[in-house]
């Protein structure tokens, strides 16, 4: 991998834009960017599991109401 290489700016509209070179093409369609003093960082976007997110939650201080025990009915494979 090539740790670093100068690139290109240009505007697109009223924006400034960069072209990212294909050995530092970030997974997915988004990104996040910070300035840190005269530095620009670009990371892609964090995904987090389904797990992740629910583990965050808080837990229901909510009563449910009981379900009532059905009989097992026989199944035939």
């Amino acid at each position: 991998m090539v740790p670093e290489r100068n690139v290109k700016l240009f505007r697109n509209g009223r924006n400034q834009a960069v072209r990212i070179p294909r050995e530092f093409e970030l997974p997915g369609n988004e990104a996040v960017m910070r300035r840190e003093g005269e530095r620009l960082i670009i990371e892609p976007v964090e995904r987090h599991s389904l797990l992740a997110v629910l583990a965050t939650l808080q837990p229901l201080d909510e009563e449910f109401r009981p379900i009532p025990e059905l009989p097992v009915e026989p199944v035939e494979l």
